[in-house]
């Protein structure tokens, strides 16, 4: 009883400005203007090119026991500890406060969702509720959680007996297991692990869909908030890319609860991240001193494999992206600690936060792998692969045409080949090398993009385009199109396929054959953006795999997988 009567007296303290041995925070929160209640918030903007891109960044938004005045809100993100995480992770934090005194569940839902509105471009959600605005967040935002990539609760009681619909990971502290059960309902999650201080529940669909219950009634509430980081908030972002592009933002509830995602956390992979700056010799004719810059992701069980044993993929950002864009939303880099070969992600564009950096042109991009190559030998120089997002897939297209000798497959999301005088001479060149050069290709995109769009008719868009280049080139009858005899794929196609995910999403994907030989494939996803799907890292690998180039001959070596 004493411990319960302790707690209650530790939340109250927290945000009435009754604390005197807090210590100053060094990060400042600012009043949000335009809203009901009052809402403090900080973003870290610090470029650092050897910490988190700033991709699906964690935003921790704390309700506080009691209303917090400006300095109470910055001495409660302090004693929360959340200064490393949101400085490490490129992220934001803040308070919101409710509309009156104390909590009101109409008004401040209708807060909260104005805050949602507000903020419209919200991907790594962290709800943070202490005492009353836990119970306030139990019982109103985790059944309006959508948006919400993980709750956190510290104290705070349920009251509503009806379970919400929409899954929410949830970290459960200073509370009775009742309330774990009811966000494992909500998860469709049962008890999978317990140990001495937590019990653990998961879905077995989508484990991102988990919850933990804290038994360690001892633990302050800056200890329960990195426990939750640890074991909870680290494992996943929320992303919304239904119907619409995610960045151009969304209104609450507008395209429905947003997609669950893994979150890249390199040391629980075991992946090790290196920073490249090195000036290069090139061969297209530019002044030497530029530096190129890149980074380089190792599995641990890689890097003291046997030479020529391991695989390298290149990843090639979309259009003015930061070059951490690919390997931290693609999927690719737990494949790659998954499937043990390592992976490459170029500042391609001459884009970066150097004056130094310069668009690398095909010829630029080839003397990075030349360079990777050299720096590990472990690499199998007849299992090079590229994959790109947007303007990046677009030049993955070019560099299996034009670099046809260095790679053994390439791939393209949400981007393919233009009708251009440029990307005409594309298209001459796979007329010439048809018949002596093969080179498979996989391409995917959303059916609801709508920036490099896939219409009801395909003639003259760009996916069409790549499509009938790369048959030209492999070897392959050129597509004709017709919508009504080959439906949402509008051309004929082998071992087509309707694949439900655990994120709710369609794919229709199917291949085409030369021979024996599935030389090329196209996924759609059903209703999807202008961005990366990240189950598609894994499709693309297994597609890769079937393939490697005689370092030699450069003739294509196709390896069957059994069925």
């Amino acid at each position: 009883m004493k411990s319960r009567i302790y707690t209650k007296i530790f939340l109250i303290l927290f945000c009435i400005g009754a604390v005197s041995n807090l210590t100053e925070a060094t990060i400042r929160l600012n009043k949000v203007d335009g809203l009901v209640n009052n809402v403090y918030i900080y973003r870290d903007t610090v470029r650092n090119i050897d910490g988190r891109g700033s991709m699906n960044a964690p935003m921790f938004m704390i309700y506080p026991d009691a209303p917090c005045d400006e300095e109470a809100a910055n001495q409660l993100v302090n004693e929360l500890g959340l200064e490393e995480l949101v400085t490490k992770y490129a992220g934001r934090v803040g308070v919101i406060n409710p509309v009156g005194k104390t909590y009101n569940n109409t008004e401040d839902l209708e807060a909260y969702i104005a805050f949602i509105n507000k903020m419209r471009n919200i991907s790594n959600l962290k709800i943070i509720g202490i005492g009353k605005g836990a119970t306030f967040v139990n019982n109103v935002i985790s059944r309006n959680a959508g948006e919400v990539a993980g709750i956190f609760t510290y104290g705070g009681t349920m009251n509503v007996k009806t379970a919400s619909d929409i899954p929410v990971p949830a970290y459960v502290s200073q509370a009775n297991k009742s309330l774990a059960t009811y966000y494992a309902k909500v998860n469709d999650a049962v008890e999978v692990k317990k140990d001495a201080t937590h019990i653990y529940y998961a879905n077995s669909e989508e484990p991102l869909q988990q919850v933990v219950l804290s038994l360690d009634k001892k633990a302050t509430l800056k200890e329960a908030l990195a426990d939750a980081w640890k074991t909870l908030f680290s494992k996943n972002y929320r992303f919304s890319n239904y119907k619409h592009t995610s960045y151009t933002g969304a209104q609450f509830g507008q395209y429905g609860n947003y997609e669950l995602e893994p979150y890249l956390m390199l040391d629980e992979l075991g992946v090790t991240r290196k920073t490249i700056k090195k000036a290069l010799n090139q061969f297209d004719g530019r002044a030497g001193g530029n530096q190129y810059f890149w980074y380089e992701y190792i599995p641990e069980a890689v890097e003291n494999a046997p030479d020529q044993s391991v695989a390298l993929v290149l990843l090639l950002h979309g259009n003015a992206n930061d070059n951490r864009t690919q390997s931290e939303t693609s999927g690719f880099i737990q494949v790659a600690a998954k499937e043990n070969f390592i992976v490459a992600e170029i500042e391609w564009q001459g884009m970066g936060p150097f004056p130094s950096d310069v668009a690398l042109g095909l010829d630029g991009i080839e003397q990075v792998v030349q360079e990777v190559l050299r720096t590990y030998p472990q690499i199998d120089p007849s299992r090079i692969y590229t994959q790109g997002l947007s303007a990046g897939a677009m030049t993955s297209a070019s560099l299996g045409i034009k670099k046809s000798y260095l790679f053994a497959a390439v791939a393209g999301h949400s981007g393919a080949i233009f009708q251009s005088a440029m990307n005409n001479a594309l298209l001459e060149e796979a007329k010439q090398k048809a018949g002596f050069v093969e080179m498979p290709y996989f391409l995917v995109t959303g059916t609801s993009d709508e920036v490099v769009r896939f219409p009801s008719s395909l003639e003259g868009n760009s996916f069409l385009n790549a499509v009938q280049i790369y048959q030209r080139m492999n070897g392959i009858p050129v597509s004709e199109i017709d919508f009504g005899k080959y439906p949402v794929m509008g051309m004929d196609m082998r071992d087509r396929e309707t694949i439900l995910t655990n994120k709710h999403l369609t794919l229709e994907t199917g291949k085409f054959y030369k021979n024996d030989m599935p030389l090329m494939q196209f996924t759609l996803i059903m209703d999807y953006g202008h961005w990366n799907f990240a189950v598609m890292a894994q499709h693309m690998w297994d597609f890769f795999k079937q393939y490697s180039r005689d370092p030699e001959t450069k003739k294509l070596i196709y390896h069957p997988i059994n069925k």
